[in-house]
């Protein structure tokens, strides 16, 4: 049954790696390399989500490639939001999160 009161984002929307026949949302300069399950709920929480263990799948299969694990995370829909916007909002988050480890160490 089609759950209309949270929206799915799989680690191969915004894998950089991916083809958008693959399954990526985003354009490539804005996508990242390999993204985690983990890197999404972080990103998630520094945008505002609130999400919880069972809201996370890191064993699930997306559709288009079945024969690799890549998981997704569920997010509470917020009305004034749309997902493509979700999904940008995630990318820039991990983007955000990787310059501040690399010029860390």
């Amino acid at each position: 049954m089609k759950d209309y009161d949270h929206i799915i984002v799989w680690t191969d929307y915004i894998n950089r790696n991916l083809s958008r026949r693959k399954g990526r949302k985003i354009a490539k300069d804005k996508a990242i390399y390999d993204p985690s399950i983990q890197e999404l709920v972080d990103a998630s929480k520094l945008a505002g989500f609130e999400i919880t263990a069972e809201q996370t799948n890191e064993n699930a299969r997306f559709p288009r490639r079945p024969y690799v694990r890549s998981g997704y995370i569920m997010l509470v829909k917020n009305l004034s939001s749309k997902k493509t916007g979700v999904i940008q909002t995630l990318a820039e988050r991990i983007t955000q999160k990787r310059a501040r480890v690399s010029k860390r160490g």
